[in-house]
């Protein structure tokens, strides 16, 4: 199969929408389970993109803005990657499945790398199914955008 570069960056620029869509879907799929369990919104990833940036926010509300500045620009920026599982050939329910794996997997090895959350096997099987539930749900979420941006 023979990619041309605008056909790469098609799929990118899809899977950019479709990596806000999902991660729409992940809000409200973790927003849901936090009123339910009555617990607080995680802050590793905003602590992780903190590091990594240099960014120290000066308050409570800054550091809220920041999380989902963080939430939002990292959901969409891994719909791209979506876009590129598609372009390399991958078919919806491959790339779907590819793009779970490289999601949660990058978080699984970078929160603890950056020593903001524990290694998995440390959570407890609980939160290791919310967590898995919550990336699974953004990850089908943007597979099915994406396959709308395909029909298109």
């Amino acid at each position: 199969m023979s990619t041309k570069l605008g056909d790469v960056a098609a799929a990118v620029g899809k899977g950019l929408f479709a990596g806000a869509a999902g991660t729409a879907a992940m809000t409200v799929s973790s927003t849901v389970e936090m009123k339910l369990r009555d617990r607080g919104a995680s802050s590793a990833p905003a602590q992780a993109a903190a590091k990594v940036l240099g960014v120290q926010p000066v308050d409570e509300r800054a550091q809220a803005r920041f999380s989902n500045v963080v939430h939002w620009g990292y959901g969409t920026a891994w719909g791209g990657v979506r876009g590129l599982f598609a372009a390399a050939g991958l078919s919806g329910t491959a790339a779907t499945a590819a793009h779970l794996a490289a999601v949660w997997g990058s978080e699984q090895v970078m929160l603890p790398a950056l020593d903001v959350a524990p290694p998995l096997t440390e959570w407890g099987a609980e939160e290791v199914a919310i967590d898995a539930f919550h990336h699974l749900v953004y990850a089908a979420a943007t597979g099915v955008a994406y396959s709308l941006l395909e029909r298109a």
